[in-house]
């Protein structure tokens, strides 16, 4: 597995350590150990730009996640975390910002395994995939709705 991390907004809060640790469980659980993803800690501004322009919403999002195939050179995915909602949000639930930037990180790396959240019982399906990933690194649980942005 090889992925590539890049910041728009540094994250003191979460080291690169433990977003490949959280990327690579996410693959694991999701079927897809090995796949090769970019990460990208992103401005909102850059992820309301691609919300829009991809899929037609100007809205604030909190993560996105593009599959770009399985082609031989380059990676298989994309996944844009938004940094400034992960910190808003994290200060509005009382959790920490690294658990806030991981589950956005394993949501959509979790997307990009096939997991959907666009109808229950498939949204429970993921949240339930969301939980074991932050269980297994270690993360305290936060079992409010993480609705408002997907």
């Amino acid at each position: 597995m090889s992925a590539g991390f890049h910041w728009e907004v540094e994250t003191p809060e979460l080291s690169e350590d433990a977003a490949r640790a959280a990327l690579e469980a996410a693959l694991a659980l999701g079927g897809r150990p090995g796949a090769r993803l970019d990460v990208v800690f992103a401005t909102e501004r850059t992820l309301r730009g691609l919300h829009e322009r991809f899929l037609g919403d100007p809205s604030p999002t909190d993560v996105l996640a593009f599959d770009l195939g399985a082609g031989e050179e380059g990676p298989e995915g994309e996944v844009y975390v938004g940094v400034e909602c992960a910190r808003r949000t994290a200060g509005q639930r009382g959790v920490a910002v690294a658990r806030e930037l991981c589950l956005y990180l394993v949501h959509g790396v979790l997307h990009l395994c096939g997991f959907d959240d666009g109808a229950e019982p498939e949204r429970a399906t993921m949240r339930a995939a969301e939980r074991r990933v932050l269980d297994g690194l270690g993360y305290a649980p936060d079992d409010g709705p993480h609705d408002v942005h997907d």
